[in-house]
């Protein structure tokens, strides 16, 4: 009886840290609980930078883009932006302003400009001419067609409105490394604690607390692992150590893209429950 309690706490899978982040592309936010909606967890990707053509900006372009921090004030609906000892505070509430078309990836999605003193404020922060935009709630932008349950839809997240990646996993790949690497270079809205490396890639049904989850595909990299979060210096790894164990069909994989059934809140410290 004692080894098989030691193996179920060996084996339990509980969910040790939430991560949103809202603008996309740059610094995250660590919560202790979140309300998951339709299109991801409550303010995740929402906003996102885009240039002249309307075309969304990455660090994968400009890699100072990781050097902006994000705070957020739940009670007063505000971001709070914050690079090089300078703040901009912009409000999170619905914007009574003209639509505008934007590009992300194959996607093309009705957004509108925060304000131009907003993008005035980021153009020169970036020293790339760009606007900021928010993306409503309801405005549709929906998940590929091939993977979705239920029409479901994304944020401005690459693709899919969650992602989940395993403390173990992690664990796998530095130990592979001579340098380890943070798991904000993934940039994962759920991490957990317990099981194995790399078992995320095969859930499927799964809960957290009262919401019922589906992993629909594991997650293709690119170069913005590379970046260090902290100086928006670039390197080789972990990419190029991951390619030697985890590529296959020409993409490298690393966590677990996810779709949400219910729309209940999440609480760091809920058992994961495979199904």
């Amino acid at each position: 009886m004692g080894l098989g309690i030691s193996l179920y706490t060996m084996y339990k899978r509980i969910l040790s840290e939430i991560w949103i982040y809202p603008i996309k592309s740059m610094g995250g936010i660590r919560l202790r609980s979140s309300k998951v909606m339709d299109k991801g967890l409550q303010y995740d990707r929402r906003w996102m930078l885009v240039d002249e053509e309307g075309v969304f900006l990455t660090q994968r372009l400009s890699p100072r883009m990781a050097l902006f921090n994000i705070s957020i004030d739940t009670v007063k609906k505000q971001l709070t932006v914050s690079i090089d000892h300078d703040q901009y505070t912009l409000s999170m509430q619905s914007l009574d302003s003209p639509v505008i078309r934007a590009k992300i990836w194959d996607d093309e999605v009705d957004v509108t400009e925060v304000s131009a003193e907003c993008s005035k404020w980021f153009s020169e922060k970036l020293n790339v001419k760009c606007r900021l935009v928010s993306f409503p709630e309801h405005n549709p932008r929906p998940v590929n067609p091939l993977f979705a349950s239920n029409n479901e839809q994304v944020s401005l997240a690459d693709g899919y409105p969650i992602l989940v990646i395993g403390e173990q996993s992690l664990a796998d790949v530095n130990a592979r490394l001579q340098e380890p690497v943070p798991m904000n270079r993934f940039r994962p809205n759920f991490i957990f604690t317990g099981g194995t490396a790399y078992e995320e890639d095969t859930w499927k049904n799964f809960r957290i607390g009262r919401n019922r989850f589906l992993g629909v595909k594991p997650c293709g990299r690119c170069i913005m692992t590379t970046i260090n979060q902290q100086t928006a210096e670039q390197g080789k790894e972990p990419l190029a150590t991951l390619s030697t164990y985890r590529k296959r069909d020409n993409k490298i994989y690393f966590g677990q893209n996810v779709l949400a059934i219910d729309h209940h809140e999440v609480t760091e410290g809920d058992e994961i429950i495979l199904e």
